[in-house]
């Protein structure tokens, strides 16, 4: 099982980035997908996640109407993308995959390795 997120940089604030991560190595449909974001000296915390079909998605409050998810199951890809970034925001982001979904980093089995996003005030 492999989970590649990609998409992340340095930008001011105000930019918008999409985040990107491919699943390969299992079944993608059959998987709820999550993104999480750690920044430094803080705990990973929850951002959003969708579930197997892309019907049912969910965003935390403090990114709420700036981050969206999707995911296209075609292309086992799930996306975050990412508008009127703060510098709050800087982190590295974490995409997982599990068959339920859920927002405690515990449940999750699978990991992307992370893509580190800074935003610059």
């Amino acid at each position: 099982v492999q989970l590649q997120a990609s998409g992340g940089g340095l930008v001011q604030a105000g930019a918008s980035l999409t985040l990107s991560c491919e699943g390969s190595g299992f079944v993608f449909p059959n998987y709820a997908l999550a993104w999480f974001r750690q920044a430094p000296g803080k705990e990973r915390e929850w951002v959003a996640d969708i579930n197997r079909s892309g019907v049912i998605e969910d965003i935390a409050d403090f990114v709420q109407n700036r981050f969206t998810i999707s995911r296209d199951n075609t292309r086992n890809m799930v996306y975050l993308k990412m508008n009127d970034l703060k510098p709050e925001d800087t982190a590295v982001y974490y995409c997982a995959a599990r068959i339920i979904i859920s927002r405690r980093v515990s449940d999750y089995e699978y990991w992307g390795q992370g893509t580190q996003v800074t935003v610059s005030s």
